[in-house]
């Protein structure tokens, strides 16, 4: 019985520290005229909220497992889950206390923030993580939410719980997806699978405790909220199964084909022949390798990992049958991959007695999932004609 006293205290003692900063803060002109101002100009809003989370994630994030970056995301999740809550709360009439109700005139201005913030911050992630392979196909539903974020609530408002439990339930996921390889420095579908079971845990017990508060009218409505989460769970396990979500935390930082790979004491030296003077825009890599007899090919690719993290990446070389019109695979070479350096892990593979026509190799992880891809054709080298060759140090 004490313990629920104490908690009762508690409880008390924040809502009267919440009241009293709400009631200076309605005291002060200058609150007034921003509440004032945000409702007046609620349609600007919009557009600058969506160029003002993209830039600043942009300015601010720095890489996917530094620590100030994930304990800012986390609290923007909670800041979100408890604005969520808030609204809901308030929509279904069953918000007691005065200073959480003068929080709700900012709820969908809060919501549309954060997400924004969120989902800006996951497409910065995802798409150093995606090639341009259908691994890209989440990333575009990731760029369709941010982008419906800025517009949506001006028709939906906050009031249809299913968007927004359903857009929280890709939120929590997209964050776990990503945080929980750091923090187990592994990755796998074991992992993926783990992110959607502490995701849908999180939103399914934030619906489980409206549904008990009374907020779903009937035992029908709160059950279609749920097959909402557990719809989107089963989509995205679809979506992994398929390759089509990109394997964060692991990104390409460099991908090429070179003459020759070396290791120059803290560098990688990548042998090339140089373009004509003429083309002075041309990469270092080679696009069109022209091939001799005795040539080696060499794919280098540099993939960065989260700090602790190890695992295995995989060259597939590929080659294409305008026959069948389809990739014939000839090799999958993998090498161990260690994280940490910003550059990214360092690694080649390379073939002999190659045949002209066009090739890819697929930088990948252990189960197929893509990380980036290299494009070049193999032409037959003149011979009769000097080449000229270059070095480019990788650090």
């Amino acid at each position: 019985m004490s313990t629920d006293v104490a908690a009762g205290t508690a409880a008390g003692s924040a809502a009267g520290l919440l009241g009293s900063i709400m009631d200076r803060l309605d005291a002060s002109p200058r609150y007034r005229l921003a509440r004032l101002l945000f409702h007046r100009h609620e349609n600007l809003l919009p557009p600058t909220l969506f160029l003002g989370g993209v830039g600043w994630d942009a300015a601010t994030l720095r890489r996917i497992d530094a620590l100030v970056d994930n304990v800012f995301l986390a609290v923007y999740l909670a800041l979100l889950g408890g604005f969520i809550m808030l609204t809901a709360f308030d929509r279904g009439g069953k918000l007691r206390l005065k200073p959480l109700k003068q929080l709700t005139g900012w709820s969908t201005g809060a919501i549309q923030f954060l997400c924004g913030g969120l989902f800006s911050a996951y497409v910065i992630y995802y798409t150093q993580s995606a090639s341009l392979t259908t691994a890209s196909l989440f990333l575009l539903v990731l760029v369709s939410l941010l982008v419906a974020n800025e517009f949506m609530w001006e028709r939906t408002g906050t009031g249809n719980l299913y968007i927004l439990f359903g857009i929280y339930f890709l939120a929590v996921f997209c964050y776990f997806t990503f945080f929980l390889p750091i923090l187990f420095g592994t990755i796998g579908y074991g992992l993926f699978i783990l992110s959607g079971i502490v995701s849908a845990i999180i939103v399914g017990s934030m619906l489980f405790i409206l549904y008990r508060a009374g907020i779903f009218k009937t035992t029908a409505s709160y059950l279609g909220a749920v097959s909402v989460v557990v719809s989107l769970l089963l989509l995205v396990n679809v979506f992994y199964l398929q390759h089509w979500i990109p394997p964060v935390p692991l990104a390409l930082r460099h991908g090429g084909m070179y003459r020759a790979v070396e290791v120059e004491k803290d560098a990688y030296a990548l042998r090339y022949a140089k373009a004509p003077w003429y083309a002075f825009w041309e990469d270092p890599d080679e696009e069109v390798f022209e091939y001799a007899p005795g040539d080696e090919v060499h794919c280098f690719a540099a993939v960065f990992a989260p700090t602790e993290l190890k695992t295995n990446v995989y060259h597939r070389w590929q080659k294409y049958d305008p026959k069948t019109e389809r990739w014939v695979s000839t090799d999958r070479i993998g090498y161990n991959v260690e994280g940490g350096r910003d550059n990214g892990y360092r690694g080649s593979t390379f073939k002999q007695n190659v045949q002209p026509g066009e090739w890819r190799v697929t930088i990948e992880t252990e189960d197929e999932r893509p990380i980036g891809r290299v494009n070049f054709e193999i032409v037959p080298a003149d011979t009769s004609a000097d080449r000229e060759y270059g070095t480019r140090l990788y650090y």
